[in-house]
């Protein structure tokens, strides 16, 4: 069995690449590992960032989580805009923050954009 086979891909992520009213996604499963990892890695290093941001600068969880998604949107951008909403959603799980407000404003979704 290769390795693609069992990297464990939350049904979050691969929601990302599935296009309305379709049930396959628009990557395949080798690049849809690929990009998983990477926005995984992004969201476990930014957990000492954004908990040293918020504490130092004294900002609330929300402002920091804004910043970290438009730091990983910035030129030249690694990923897309809904792959950094998904490493924020995931940065704010891991430190356990609320994402309420994430939620309800998504960015667009074409993870192509």
């Amino acid at each position: 069995m290769s390795d693609d086979n069992q990297v464990y891909l939350p049904e979050s992520f691969t929601a990302l690449y599935v296009p309305p009213g379709k049930i396959k996604p628009s990557i395949g499963h080798r690049e849809m590992a690929e990009r998983y990892e990477l926005c995984e890695d992004l969201a476990n290093l930014l957990t000492e960032k954004a908990a040293n941001m918020q504490f130092t600068l004294g900002i609330t969880e929300e402002l920091v989580l804004t910043q970290c998604e438009l730091g990983l949107l910035a030129e030249p951008a690694v990923v897309s805009p809904v792959e950094a909403r998904w490493v924020v959603c995931r940065l704010a799980e891991l430190l356990n923050w609320p994402m309420d407000q994430l939620l309800q404003s998504p960015p667009s979704s074409d993870p192509e954009a």
